[in-house]
C-alpha cells in the first residue's frame, strides 16, 4: 500500500504529465506553513529553465488540472511558482480506512531479505554499565523495525569472550586459588560443576588483574601465556573458561531481560577462532594480504579518499589475531551460514574508521559480496546534566543494573503518588508492575528519541515525566485511548467499530493526517536504521490525539453515528501507538 504522500504525489504527476511536462520527478510535501495550506508542490520551479516559462505560468497550468482531482479540496498556484494544496477529507478518510483494515497498516514488506543485527557485544567477566545501554536499546529497536518490515532478522550479541582478558582472569585465579584442579596439567578427572567464583568476585578479579598487568611486565607475560594455552585448547583452562562464560552470561541475561532485549545468537569472538587460520591463508593466497613491518595487512585505501585510510591489520607482528581478525572471520561465518542482505553493527561512533576498514577489506577480498549492505550505527555517549559522561555520585561508571533501578524507583514513586491523589485502590504488586513497564518506556524512549550519532543527557526527571516528548507521555495517551474504548463497549454493549463512515470534521481530518504519516516514518526508520523517526511520529500522533480528545466530546454524545466514527478513529490511533511502542521495545500498561 502506498503512503498518503506517494498517492498525492501521483495525482500531482498525472496533472504535470497532462499539462505537457512528462517524465518529471514530482513530489508533494507536507507544508512548512500549515496556516497557508496542508501540502505543497514546488515542481514547477526547476522546470522553468527547461521549458522557458515563468514558474508561476507552469504552476497555474498544473493547478487548473489538479483542481479536478478528487484528492484535493483546494488547489492554488502562488508566486513565484508554488502549488498550495489541501487534501480532500473523504479521500484521506478512504486511505485511513484502508490502513485500518490491515494488520501492518498497509506497509509494504521486504520478505525476501535477511538482516543480522550485531549488538557490538559487551566483554564477559565485566559488569554491564551505562555505556552498554545504547547498543542494547538501539539494536533491539532496529531489529524489531526490520522484522516489522518483513525481514528475516537475527540478533547477535557478539560478546568479547576471547583474548587477553581471559588470560588475565585465569592467571589471577591461579594465584588466588592454586589448589584448584584447573591448573594441574596432570589432572585427568572431572572438573567441578560449580564455578570457583561468583559474578561479584569475577567482576573484582578482572579489573584487579588488568591493573596488575599494566604495572608488572612479568605478570602480563604470564597472562599472555595463559591466553595462548587457552586458545590452544589446554583442558583445565577451557573448563575454567566455561565457568567464566556461564557465570557472566547468566548475569547478562538477567539485565538484558529487564531491558526486554533478546538475542537469537549468543556468539562471541571464540565462535570463529577455528576459522581464522583458513581465512588468513585465503587472504594470502588471493594476494590481498602482505607483510608490513612484521604485521600481516590488507590495503583498503582508495584513490578517491580525501583522508588516507590505513591498511587493515590481520595479524600482529607476533602472529596474534586482533578484533579485525575475528570481525572478518565472523563476516565469513555469517555469509556461509545466513547469506545476509544487510548486516548492521552498533558501537560507539569513535569506531567509524575501524568499521570502514573492515567493510572495505571484506568486500575487496570477497569475504562479503558487494551486494551485501554493511551498516555501522555509530552512537554518541550518555552524558550527565553537567554535559560530561554519566557517572555515579562517587565518580565511577554506573552499572546498567543500577541505572534501571534508579528509573524504576522514581517511576514507582510517581505512580504511587498519582494513585493516592486520585483515590485509586491499586495493590502494591500492580503498582510495581506498572512502574516497571513505564520505567522501561522512559529509559528506551529517552535514548531512542535522540538521533543515534548524537550524545544525549540522561535526565531522570525529564525521562519520567508524563508530559512532553517522553515515553510515559506516549503510554499515557495510549492508556487514555484504551479507557475510552473500554467505556464505549461497556455503555453500548457493542464492539468498537474500525471503519470511519462519515465526512470528517476539521479536527478529525487533522488527526487523520497524522495517522497517515505512519508509512513514511516506518520506511525512513528502516532505510536509515533510525528509531528516532518512530519516536517523532509517536509523539506527534500523541499530541494530535490529545488535542482531539480535549476539543471533542466522545462518550455520551447523542449523535451515535458520529460517535462510532470518532471511536474508529481513536481506535486506529491506539493501534498505531501500540505498534510504535512495540517497535521501540516497550509495551503499554492497562492503566497508569
Amino acid at each position: 500500500m502506498k503512503s498518503l504522500i506517494e498517492l498525492l504525489s501521483e495525482e500531482a504527476k498525472k496533472a504535470f504529465d497532462k499539462a505537457g511536462y512528462e517524465g518529471q520527478d514530482i513530489r508533494v510535501n507536507i507544508s512548512a506553513r500549515p496556516d497557508l495550506c496542508e501540502y505543497q508542490c514546488n515542481a514547477a520551479m526547476p522546470l522553468a529553465g527547461k521549458y522557458k516559462k515563468a514558474p508561476l505560468v507552469i504552476a497555474e497550468e498544473v493547478a487548473g488540472i489538479l483542481s479536478e482531482s478528487p484528492a484535493f479540496s483546494r488547489v492554488e498556484a502562488v508566486k513565484p511558482g508554488f502549488i498550495n494544496l489541501d487534501a480532500s477529507g473523504r479521500w484521506i478518510c478512504d486511505h485511513i480506512n484502508e490502513m485500518a483494515g490491515d494488520d501492518s497498516f498497509g506497509v509494504d514488506k521486504q520478505s525476501d531479505s535477511t538482516v543480522i543485527v550485531d549488538y557490538g557485544g559487551p566483554n564477559v567477566a565485566k559488569p554491564l554499565h551505562v555505556g552498554h545501554l545504547r547498543s542494547a536499546v538501539i539494536g533491539e529497536s532496529v531489529k524489531r523495525i526490520c522484522r516489522f518490515m518483513g525481514c528475516n532478522t537475527i540478533g547477535d550479541i557478539h560478546m568479547g569472550d576471547w583474548g587477553l582478558q581471559m588470560g588475565l582472569i585465569i592467571h589471577e585465579v591461579s594465584l588466588r586459588k592454586p589448589e584448584l584442579p584447573y591448573f594441574d596439567e596432570s589432572f585427568k578427572g572431572e572438573y567441578p560443576k560449580e564455578a570457583p567464583f561468583t559474578i561479584g568476585e569475577l567482576e573484582e578479579i578482572y579489573p584487579s588483574a588488568s591493573k596488575k598487568s599494566k604495572e608488572d611486565e612479568a605478570y602480563r607475560e604470564e597472562a599472555m601465556k595463559a591466553t595462548l594455552e587457552l586458545q590452544e585448547g589446554r583442558r583445565g583452562y577451557r573448563a575454567l573458561w566455561d565457568h567464566i562464560m556461564n557465570v557472566s552470561v547468566t548475569d547478562m541475561k538477567k539485565i538484558y531481560d529487564a531491558l526486554d532485549v533478546h538475542f537469537e545468537l549468543w556468539n562471541g569472538e571464540s565462535t570463529v577462532q577455528d576459522r581464522i587460520p583458513g581465512m588468513v591463508q585465503y587472504l594470502k593466497d588471493g594476494g590481498w594480504a602482505y607483510m608490513s613491518e612484521g604485521a600481516l595487512v590488507v590495503d583498503v585505501a582508495r584513490e578517491s579518499d580525501k583522508k588516507k585510510l590505513p591498511p587493515c591489520m590481520i595479524l600482529k607482528s607476533d602472529g596474534a589475531s586482533l578484533y579485525n581478525t575475528t570481525d572478518l572471520a565472523t563476516l565469513m561465518d555469517r555469509e556461509e551460514n545466513y547469506k545476509p542482505d544487510r548486516i548492521i553493527y552498533l558501537t560507539d561512533k569513535r569506531q567509524n574508521m575501524y568499521f570502514e576498514q573492515i567493510f572495505r577489506c571484506a568486500v575487496k577480498t570477497g569475504i562479503t559480496p558487494d551486494t551485501t549492505e554493511l551498516v555501522h550505527i555509530g552512537f554518541g555517549t550518555v552524558n550527565g546534566k553537567d554535559g560530561g559522561p554519566y557517572k555515579t555520585r562517587e565518580g565511577g561508571v554506573p552499572r546498567l543494573e543500577s541505572l534501571i533501578k534508579e528509573i524504576d524507583d522514581e517511576m514507582l514513586r510517581k505512580i504511587s503518588e498519582s494513585n493516592r491523589e486520585k483515590g485509586r485502590d491499586i495493590s502494591p504488586e500492580e503498582e510495581r508492575e506498572t512502574s516497571k513497564t513505564v520505567a522501561l518506556a522512559a529509559i528506551k524512549y529517552g535514548d531512542l528519541s535522540n538521533q543515534a550519532s548524537k550524545d544525549y543527557i540522561f535526565d531522570t526527571d525529564k525521562f519520567t515525566s508524563f508530559e512532553g516528548d517522553t515515553g510515559p507521555y506516549i503510554l499515557y495517551t495510549a492508556v487514555r485511548i484504551r479507557s475510552i474504548m473500554r467505556k464505549y463497549e461497556e455503555e453500548t454493549g457493542d464492539k468498537c467499530p474500525c471503519i470511519f463512515k462519515g465526512e470528517p470534521t476539521p479536527a478529525e481530518k487533522s488527526l487523520m493526517k497524522e495517522i497517515a504519516g505512519f508509512h513514511e516514518a516506518v520506511r525512513s526508520a528502516f532505510n536509515e536504521c533510525a528509531p528516532h523517526r518512530i519516536c517523532g511520529y509517536a509523539h506527534d500522533l500523541s499530541d494530535a490525539m490529545n488535542s482531539f480528545y480535549h476539543g471533542n466530546r466522545i462518550l455520551g454524545i447523542d449523535d451515535k453515528d458520529h460517535q462510532k466514527d470518532m471511536i474508529a478513529l481513536i481506535g486506529l490511533t491506539g493501534r498505531l501507538l501500540e505498534t510504535c511502542a512495540e517497535l521501540l521495545g516497550f509495551s503499554i500498561p492497562e492503566r497508569m
